[in-house]
Formats: structure tokens, C-alpha cells, sequence
């Protein structure tokens, strides 16, 4: 039986107490000192340091104390959803595999080779590989969602957008800061960081992360392989060192890694009531009943270098990167103990029983990027530049019997290589009388070597032999926007951009006998708004609307009565919305948030046709044997609305400040699959958060107690279609305490 997630030792503690961070006033995103106007937010979306307000595209910025406060449960990145307009994300690995959506276009693929049409790019260095996605935010600057395509400057695998992550630099500034924080199921986090000057022309910063939680879900099923799950330990490290002899080079060097332990996704068979999207009646979250083994866990390392030589009129910047990873995923798939053909069995009907497990034992992606800009600020300013992108996977694919006490029923591996290569330019112009204009494209090339085998069948299907596929392509892709500055502080844009990804193959073969590769797929969109500031910079507005038009994108038929995953192209995908960022100084200790996003997603496609569930869902699409029309349905994971709200209240006291902190997100009913069913169709979801606290000493020290999902609303969030109804569901409530100190 997997062992229960350790407490981290105290040692472990104290040293990562020793590495204590940004000061908090770099990261805070509450008024200023005067606390009568909004601090300015610089984003990095084009590749440029640039004032919000003055890029053309719509963008979010994630930094501060909402930052913090979404941190403070010890949770993953998935937190993020709804968090910003039209960002969904979620997962059926949990906290390895996250699956990002933005204005409804995602990819709902499980497989490890999975491709993603949201790309995420850490310190300046895309992460491919979904496992890679999860990495833990801490120590970070700021996060930035840039939703459209952006096939231009970021371009691997962007055609939704891209969510930006930045981590704070080491800099000439001796601090530290600590971060501790308690709560329930035995939670205990802890972050730190130290950033140390060596001389005039060097510095280094150390920053760690410990997440840990106890096992809190009781499985009930008779002599179960784990009694107890959803634990985790989640360890991350991050060292960075910066050479600037002057200030014509510089040199950063980042050096990362992760080690995560504990419980793969829960799955929990029957817990939706048939004909209704409802729990079933006396529903509990904290208890499970399953008789299959569940693990999880995965080792990442990687390494980035950044040189930048500024010769005054132009500058050149090179960045490498290398990331590698190791993870093991296993888990009850079909939810529940037992089966009909073998009693006892529940919850409910078991028609069969299901476990299986995937790892990547073997990966590495190595990336390099050179890029030449123009520095002379004048009305016109360039930039250049060629990327290369190279991964190896290894991935293995388990199936057990879990009526035979586990023992391995099945086993296939896949292989890949993919080689790509990219040159592109982008020019502003700023053209007089307020107008300017920004353009850019991209030529990639992209190629594929894939093969897999299935060499032990559950099903009794024996051996295949080696499949194999080597699809390429390549495309030009790019973006064109027009900016109108009504004044020195409001904008009108309208942007025009072109995103493509390339063909993706899937190879899961343990219940399939062929290969499934999917075409390059295409995206043109086109959006408009307004962005300023108001009311004296009390007030920033930001209103987008927006259309787009994918044309033979790449869907997957995940489950169905075969549990097959296939790879399939839609003709055409429709998707047109709006959003809205809004931030406000109310009174002078009061700060209001508001988001929100509109999104409306049709696939158009009359010959497209896909297995439904084989677990008793209700099925509303149009039938025609074993296949239904997904013709007119919206795209899986896709809110049609998303909402987040914001609400900061201080209250000065003689050596600091007390406050009130909430944070709110919702969003609507979405599908968990490509059909449309009763079943399976996610119920509208709010979660809220609150932070009470209090600062003194200048902002150096602050206690805080705070509380995630308030409410404990509790829904199925996703379900496995091909054997009951079987969901998975959000976190608890959870709450706690935190103490923070700045040196």
C-alpha cells in the first residue's frame, strides 16, 4: 500500500525559514501610499515591458494580494480558473495535469502526449508537456493571460492564447521574506525566498515552496488498497543568479524543480443522481469506497539561460531552456468496488471494474530562442527573431485487475519526437494624430515522429505490432491591430490575428488497435475594445469584444461505451463574446475588483460523429446507431459566462492596518464532453474566499486568517463516461491562519 504523504521534517522547515522574498510592495496590487490612485500595471504580452492600457490585446494581470490570497490554501494553479475573463482550467490528473481554456477553446485530451491550444510559458520558456503546466506558483512577480491567438512572438501551440508566468528576478536589493501558513486537513505551507547581493554585478535568489496536506478522504470499500487519501506532498525549488557587469550585458541563470507525492484524481462512481445533474442524496466528499490502488507523483528539473546584449540601438536576447520530468499516475477508474459479475460492489452498479495507470519515465525538451529589437524609442520599433523547439517522450500505459489483487493486465508505450523551428518579425509605428499600428508573422515549421505498441491486452486482444506516424506541416501565422488614443489616458484598439497548431497524434492502444492523428488546425480572430484609465487613475477599464473562427480543429472523443480515446477534426468552430476588467479606488481604504467574460462556442460540423457515454447518461443529441451529431454543441469546459469579484477594505491603525480581503468566482453550467447529456453537465459553480488580517511595522509582519470556498459549495466538476456515472468533484472548504515577515 502506498505510504501516507509525510509532514515535512523540521529541518526542512527551518532551512526553507532561512530562505525568506519579493518585498511585499513590489507585489502588492492595493492602492499605493498615497491610496488615491491605481499603480500602474506593466505586462510583457508583446515582448515588451509596456503599460497595460497600451497593448492592443486583451490581457489580465494576476499579481499581489489576489495572488496571495488564492496561494493561502496551499492550492495548484487551477485556482486560477475564473480568475481572469474567459479562463477555465481544470483537471482528471489533479494536481500534475492541468487543462487550460481560454474563450472556450481547450483540449480535454488525458493522454500525456496531449497538445494544448493554450500555451504556458514560464520565465520566458514554453512548458510543452501538460505535466509540465502544473509547476507550483510561488515567489512570482506577476501572471499575465493573454487571450487571443498569438501567433506572432509566442506561436508554439497559441492559437487561444497564452497564461505568463514570471517569477521575481534576483536584483541589488538585500531581503528576505517568509511565508507560513496552517489549516485544515492538517495543512501546512510554507514559502520563502532570499535574495542576496554578492557585489556590484552580481546577485543570487534562492526561493522554495512546501505544500503538504494530510489524507482526509475515508475509503469505506472492504480491505481497500489505501484507507485514506487525498494527501499530498507538493516541494518546489528555484535558485536564480544574475551576472550585469554593466549595463550593456547581462546574464540570468535559472535552475528550477519539483517533486510531488501523493493521491492521483478521485473518481467516484455513481454520485450523480440518473435523469438529473444533481449529487445523490447524502452525498459526502470526505468518503470514497474503491478497491484499486492510487498514486501519483512526479519529479520535474529544468534549467534556463537568458543573455541579453544591449548595444544601444538594437539589443539581442538569447534564451535557453531544458526541462525533464519523471511521473507515475495510477488510479480507480471506474470509482467504485467490486463489480455485477462479482459481488459485493458499489456504490450502485458496477458494471466492470477499471484501474490503469500512465507514466512518462523518459522526457526532455530543449528550446532556444534568439531575439533582436530595436531600442531607439522613436515613432517606429522592430523586432526579429528565430525559435527552435525540440522533445522527446516516453510514455507507458497500465491496466490492472483489480479483482486479482492488482497484478498487470495490460501494458502499451508510446514514442515521440517532435522537432520545430520558427522565424518571425513584429514592428510598432506610432503614425501621428493618435493612431498607431502593430504588426507581425511567423513562419513554422513542425514534424512528428511517433510510434507505440500494445504488448499485453486486458481484453484479451494480444499483441500489436509497431504503429507508427510522422505527420508535418507548416504555416504562416501572425496578428495586425490599429490603436486610437482618444486621450492620454483611454485607447480604442481593434486586432486581427491568425494562430495555428500543428497535427497531434494519440496513441492509446491498450482497448484500440489504430492510431488517431489529428490535422493542423487554424483559428482567425478578431477583437476591439477600450482600455484607460479613469477618474483621476482611481478607476481602469478595460472592454473587449471578440470573434473567432477555427477552422479543422482538433477535438477529442475522450471515453464513450469503448473508453477509447480518438483524435478528430471539426470542420469549423464558432466562438464570439466579450469581457470586462474593471478595478476601482472606491474610498480611500477600499478597492473593488470586477471581471467577467461572455463566451458562446458552436461547432459546426453536420458529418461529425462520436460515441456517447456507455455509463447511463441520458444523451440529448441526435442518435443514429452507436454514434450521436455534435453538430451546434458547444465546446467541452466552455462557460458561456465567468464572473470574479474583488472587494479590499483598510483600516489604518497607529502602527499598521487592518483589513478585510474577499475574492469571488463563478462561473456557468458547461459540458464535460463533446455530446451533450443531463448527467453530464456541469451545475454553475461559486467559490469565495476571505482574508482577515493585519499589518504592522510598515508591511514587514502580517497575521491573517482566511477561508477557501466559504460557502463549501460542492459540485461535479467532471465525469468518466464509459462505465457508470462517475464524477469528480471541486475542493472543500477550507480554512486557516498565516504569518508573513519581510527582512
Amino acid at each position: 500500500m502506498p505510504k501516507s504523504p509525510a509532514k515535512p521534517s523540521p529541518i526542512y522547515l527551518a532551512v526553507l525559514a532561512a530562505l525568506a522574498a519579493p518585498a511585499w510592495a513590489q507585489q502588492a496590487d492595493k492602492p499605493p501610499a498615497d491610496k488615491t490612485q491605481l499603480e500602474t500595471v506593466t505586462v510583457t504580452a508583446e515582448r515588451r515591458s509596456e503599460n497595460i492600457k497600451d497593448v492592443p490585446n486583451s490581457v489580465t494581470a494576476i499579481k499581489g494580494e489576489l495572488l496571495d490570497a488564492l496561494n493561502s490554501g496551499g492550492q495548484d494553479v487551477r485556482m486560477l480558473a475564473g480568475r481572469a475573463p474567459s479562463l477555465n482550467i481544470e483537471s482528471s490528473f489533479g494536481r500534475a495535469f492541468p487543462r487550460f481554456y481560454i474563450r472556450g477553446f481547450g483540449n480535454s485530451d488525458f493522454d500525456l502526449n496531449a497538445s494544448q491550444p493554450v500555451s504556458l510559458v514560464l520565465d520566458d520558456v514554453v512548458q510543452e508537456s501538460p505535466l509540465l503546466k502544473g509547476f507550483p506558483m510561488f515567489d512570482v512577480e506577476q501572471i499575465e493571460v493573454v487571450r487571443g491567438p498569438q501567433g506572432t512572438l509566442f506561436g508554439r501551440n497559441s492559437p487561444a492564447g497564452v497564461v505568463k508566468f514570471d517569477s521575481v528576478k534576483p536584483s541589488q536589493l538585500a531581503e528576505s521574506y517568509v511565508n507560513l501558513g496552517l489549516g485544515s486537513f492538517s495543512a501546512a505551507n510554507l514559502e520563502g525566498a532570499i535574495n542576496a547581493p554578492i557585489n556590484a554585478q552580481m546577485a543570487v535568489r534562492l526561493s522554495m515552496q512546501v505544500q503538504h496536506r494530510d489524507d482526509w478522504v475515508d475509503n469505506t470499500a472492504p480491505n481497500p488498497k489505501n484507507s485514506k487519501l487525498e494527501g499530498y506532498d507538493d516541494n518546489a525549488l528555484r535558485a536564480q543568479f544574475l551576472y550585469a557587469p554593466d549595463k550593456s550585458f547581462s546574464a540570468l541563470f535559472n535552475l528550477h524543480g519539483r517533486k510531488l507525492e501523493g493521491t492521483a484524481r478521485l473518481f467516484r462512481a455513481n454520485i450523480i443522481q440518473p435523469g438529473t445533474n444533481n449529487l445523490v442524496p447524502g452525498f459526502d466528499e470526505e468518503k470514497i469506497s474503491i478497491d484499486g490502488r492510487n498514486e501519483q507523483n512526479l519529479d520535474s528539473f529544468g534549467g534556463n539561460l537568458r543573455l541579453k546584449w544591449d548595444w544601444g540601438s538594437m539589443a539581442l536576447t538569447s534564451i535557453t531552456g531544458y526541462e525533464k520530468l519523471d511521473s507515475f499516475s495510477r488510479g480507480d477508474i471506474d470509482g467504485g468496488f467490486g463489480a455485477s459479475f462479482a459481488p459485493p460492489m458499489g456504490p450502485g452498479f458496477i458494471p466492470f471494474p477499471a484501474e490503469s495507470a500512465d507514466g512518462m519515465p523518459k522526457h526532455k525538451q530543449l528550446t532556444q530562442e534568439f531575439r533582436l529589437e530595436s531600442r531607439t524609442g522613436g515613432a517606429f520599433s522592430w523586432l526579429v527573431g528565430a525559435y527552435y523547439f525540440n522533445e522527446d517522450v516516453n510514455i507507458d500505459s497500465f491496466n490492472y485487475d483489480t479483482l486479482a489483487g492488482g497484478v498487470q493486465n495490460g501494458y502499451a508505450w508510446q514514442k515521440q519526437e517532435n522537432t520545430a523551428w520558427a522565424l518571425y518579425g513584429s514592428a510598432n509605428m506610432v503614425l501621428g494624430g493618435g493612431w498607431s499600428v502593430r504588426g507581425g508573422v511567423r513562419y513554422t515549421k513542425d514534424e512528428k515522429d511517433f510510434s507505440a505498441q500494445r504488448t499485453q491486452s486486458p481484453i484479451g486482444g494480444g499483441a500489436t505490432g509497431v504503429l507508427t506516424a510522422s505527420p508535418s506541416d507548416n504555416d504562416t501565422s501572425g496578428d495586425l491591430s490599429v490603436s486610437y488614443a482618444l486621450n492620454k489616458d483611454v485607447n480604442l484598439y481593434a486586432r486581427y490575428a491568425r494562430g495555428f497548431r500543428a497535427p497531434s497524434i494519440q496513441g492509446r492502444l491498450l482497448f484500440g488497435d489504430t492510431l488517431s492523428v489529428a490535422g493542423s488546425e487554424t483559428v482567425d480572430s478578431f477583437e476591439g475594445g477600450i482600455k484607460g484609465d479613469f477618474w483621476n487613475k482611481r478607476a481602469r477599464l478595460a472592454l473587449t469584444a471578440f470573434s473567432y473562427e477555427v477552422k479543422n480543429q482538433q477535438l477529442t472523443a475522450v471515453g464513450g461505451a469503448t473508453n477509447f480515446n480518438t483524435l478528430i477534426n471539426a470542420a469549423k468552430t464558432e466562438g464570439r463574446g466579450a469581457e470586462i476588467d474593471f478595478q476601482a479606488i472606491l474610498a480611500e481604504n477600499l478597492l473593488v475588483t470586477l471581471s467577467g467574460s461572455y463566451n458562446k462556442t458552436e461547432i459546426r460540423d453536420p458529418n461529425l460523429r462520436i460515441a456517447p457515454c456507455g455509463g447511463g447518461c441520458t444523451v440529448l443529441d441526435p442518435t443514429n446507431g452507436s454514434t450521436v451529431s455534435i453538430d451546434g454543441n458547444p465546446l467541452p469546459n466552455a462557460p458561456k459566462n465567468v464572473y470574479n469579484f474583488t472587494l479590499r477594505y483598510g483600516i489604518p491603525l497607529a502602527n499598521g492596518e487592518a483589513y478585510i480581503y474577499t475574492d469571488w468566482a463563478y462561473r456557468s453550467k458547461i459540458n464535460f464532453f463533446l455530446y451533450e447529456s443531463v448527467e453530464f453537465t456541469g451545475k454553475p459553480l461559486t467559490e469565495g474566499g476571505l482574508r482577515v488580517g493585519y499589518r504592522w511595522d510598515h508591511g514587514k509582519y502580517e497575521v491573517a486568517a482566511f477561508g477557501r470556498n466559504i460557502t463549501n459549495e460542492i459540485q461535479v466538476i467532471g465525469g468518466i463516461d464509459f462505465n457508470n456515472l462517475t464524477g469528480m468533484i471541486n475542493e472543500p472548504r477550507t480554512y486557516g491562519v498565516q504569518f508573513k515577515a519581510i527582512f
